[in-house]
C-alpha cells in the first residue's frame, strides 16, 4: 500500500509538471506571450493567431512525439530484454527514411514539374509511412517463421541497413539542393502541423496507444522470460505480434509526420525506471507518457531558442541534453530492471 501511494504522489507530481512545461512551451519563442494571454485564448475571450495556429499544436505534438517514442522504446526493451532497444530496432524509422529519400532525392529522376509535384508535404508523410509498413511487414513475415526474438532483433537492423545503403546511393546521385531538402527533413520539426493533420496523427497514435494498453500483461509476463510466459498460458506469438504493430504505428507515424527524433525513445525508459523502481508495466507506461511528453516539451522549448528567431533542430537537443542523462544513469546505478 506505501508503494501505491508513493505512485501516486509521483504521478500528481508528473502531470503537474506537464501541464507547466505545456504553458512555458506556449509562452517561449521568438515571441514571448504571458500567461494570462494564453489562458485567454485556451478559453475563447481573446483570438491570438500565434497561439492558436502555431503553438498550440505545436505544444500537442510536441506531447505525442515524446511519449509515443517513449512508449516504443518501452515496448521493444521489454520484448527483446536488450537496454539498447529502441523504436529504431525493426527497421521501421529506416523504412520511412527510404521512403522519403525516394520521394525527395528520387525525385529528380522525373524531371521538372513533375518532381515538384512529387515532393510536398503530403507525399512524404504518405512516403513515410509506406515505406515504415513495407519494412513492418517484411518483419513480420519473417517473425512468423522465426521463433526467437533475438533473431527478429537482428533481422529488424539488417533491413535498417539495406535502407541505409539505398538512401546513400541516392544520395550520391542528387543535387545539392534535393541533398539539402533530405537533411533538413532528418532534423526532425514538431512546428509543421496543421490542426486537420495533428488529428489524423493523434487518431493513428491513439490506436498505437490502445494496443500498448492491452500489450501490459504480456509485458510484465514476459518480464520472466519466454519459456514461463508459455508456462503460463500466455499466446507468444500473439503478444508479439500486438507489441510490434503498436510499435509501428507509433514510431512509424511519428517518423511520417514530425520526422526522425533521436534518443527519446532509448532514453525516457531508462530514466523512469530508474527514478520509479520498478518492472510493473501498469505503472511504467504510464510514467514513461508522462516523462516522454515532459522531456519533448522541454526539448522544444529549448530549441526554439526564447527571445531569438532562430529554431535549432529538435534532434540536436533531444541527444545533447538526453545521451548525457543516460550515460549518469546507467554509471550511477548499474542494474538494470528487466
Amino acid at each position: 500500500m506505501p508503494k501505491l501511494t508513493t505512485y501516486r504522489n509521483a504521478f500528481i507530481v508528473l502531470i503537474l509538471v506537464l501541464i507547466l512545461c505545456f504553458f512555458a512551451n506556449i509562452s517561449l519563442g521568438s515571441v514571448s506571450i504571458p500567461f494570462k494571454t494564453i489562458l485567454e485564448s485556451l478559453i475563447g475571450s481573446t483570438d491570438n493567431y500565434i497561439i492558436q495556429n502555431y503553438r498550440l499544436p505545436k505544444a500537442f505534438t510536441a506531447i505525442l512525439v515524446g511519449s509515443g517514442l517513449g512508449i516504443s522504446g518501452l515496448l521493444m526493451q521489454t520484448l527483446f530484454r536488450n537496454p539498447l532497444a529502441g523504436p529504431f530496432v525493426l527497421g521501421i524509422t529506416s523504412g520511412a527514411s527510404l521512403g522519403v529519400a525516394l520521394i525527395i532525392l528520387g525525385a529528380g529522376v522525373f524531371g521538372g514539374t513533375l518532381a515538384g509535384l512529387l515532393v510536398s508535404k503530403w507525399s512524404i508523410v504518405i512516403a513515410a509511412s509506406l515505406g515504415s509498413f513495407l519494412v513492418l511487414l517484411a518483419v513480420l513475415i519473417v517473425s512468423s517463421r522465426v521463433r526467437d526474438t533475438m533473431a527478429i532483433l537482428i533481422i529488424g537492423l539488417m533491413f535498417g541497413s539495406i535502407t541505409s545503403a539505398v538512401v546513400s546511393v541516392l544520395s550520391y546521385f542528387s543535387s545539392a539542393e534535393q541533398l539539402q531538402q533530405y537533411i533538413f527533413w532528418g532534423f526532425g520539426s514538431l512546428g509543421n502541423l496543421s490542426w486537420k493533420e495533428l488529428g489524423i496523427f493523434f487518431i493513428i497514435y491513439l490506436i498505437g496507444l490502445l494496443l500498448s494498453i492491452i500489450s501490459i500483461k504480456g509485458l510484465n509476463t514476459l518480464l520472466l522470460g519466454e519459456n514461463y510466459a508459455k508456462s503460463l498460458g500466455l499466446n507468444l506469438k500473439q503478444s508479439r505480434f500486438i507489441i510490434i504493430i503498436a510499435t509501428s504505428l507509433l514510431a512509424g507515424t511519428i517518423t511520417a509526420f514530425a520526422g526522425p527524433i533521436a534518443f527519446i525513445g532509448l532514453a525516457i525508459p531508462h530514466i523512469t525506471r530508474q527514478v520509479f523502481n520498478t518492472a510493473n508495466h501498469k505503472v511504467l507506461l504510464p510514467a514513461v507518457f508522462l516523462f516522454g511528453a515532459i522531456i519533448m516539451l522541454i526539448c522544444d522549448s529549448i530549441a526554439q531558442l526564447p527571445t531569438s528567431d532562430y529554431t535549432l533542430p529538435i534532434n540536436a537537443i533531444t541527444s545533447l541534453i538526453g545521451a548525457p542523462v543516460v550515460i549518469w544513469l546507467l554509471v550511477r546505478k548499474r542494474k538494470m530492471i528487466f
